[in-house]
């Protein structure tokens, strides 16, 4: 029987304190997006911001360069699930935009994503948004020492399930520190008390993508780009958590927790 190692690289407290610095500048990073993000703006013009923004904190945005990425942010329009360019498009009211992002503070790492409703959207819109970030709260909460990372994939499923909606399998979160991946990948879907039991040290990133339609997805022609096979809505919502011995800290708020 093959056996399947995967190497952890667990977190000291001084690390995720860290990586908490990154997360909060993340999260004040979205918070002003909040505010300038609205019809008539484009995502080329948000790139620009966040570029400046986090240059201005001493900060970088890791992704860019990322294997060949060539922006500071991946902002995915309506039927795009992850990793859609910044482009000169305007943005209209009932569009749906996540904005994506990796930020490096003297090499330690923090990844949150977002997603925005544009002017009026319409009531599918909505509720996928509530039902996404909602869904991302709920795994969370099973982001606990000894527990499993199929219950956080569990939780996630059922619930958006029983809300009409479905969990993308492509894309997952995973580890995540002084690199912008790491072991373990953290799927959306799952069983409960299956795969990789959760320990203190651990730090992760959850990030359901949920869409309207199907599931599936299928990638554009410039190799980075999802987006969902049936051109149905996706949304995405995403935090940093690190497992501590207190539970689940979510490391990409503006919240002042403490390790």
């Amino acid at each position: 029987m093959l056996r399947v190692i995967i190497l952890l690289q667990l977190k000291s407290k001084n690390e995720i304190k860290k990586m908490q610095e990154a997360g909060r500048l993340l999260a004040q990073c979205h918070s002003e997006i909040k505010k300038r993000i609205k019809p008539g703006v484009t995502t080329a013009e948000i790139e620009s911001f966040v570029e400046s923004f986090l240059a201005e904190h001493g900060a970088t945005a890791e992704q860019k360069g990322y294997q060949g990425y060539k922006y500071a942010t991946c902002a995915s329009v309506n039927d795009e699930i992850c990793h859609g360019f910044p482009r000169n498009t305007p943005l209209k009211s009932g569009d749906i935009v996540t904005i994506d992002m990796v930020v490096n503070l003297n090499g330690w790492l923090a990844d949150s994503a977002w997603s925005y409703a544009i002017g009026e959207i319409s009531e599918q819109a909505q509720h996928l948004l509530e039902v996404t970030e909602e869904a991302l709260m709920r795994g969370i909460k099973e982001a606990r020492i000894g527990n499993r990372l199929g219950d956080i994939g569990y939780a996630i499923q059922t619930y958006a399930e029983s809300e009409g909606v479905s969990v993308v399998r492509d894309f997952v979160g995973h580890g995540i520190g002084p690199t912008i991946h790491e072991e373990p990948q953290v799927p959306h879907y799952g069983l409960k008390g299956k795969g990789l039991r959760l320990k203190e040290g651990m730090v992760i990133t959850i990030e359901p993508m949920l869409n309207t339609g199907d599931w599936r997805s299928k990638l554009d022609d410039n190799g980075w780009t999802a987006r969902t096979a049936d051109g149905s809505l996706s949304a995405q919502y995403e935090h940093t958590i690190a497992i501590t011995k207190d539970g689940p800290l979510i490391l990409t708020t503006l919240e002042n927790n403490e390790l």
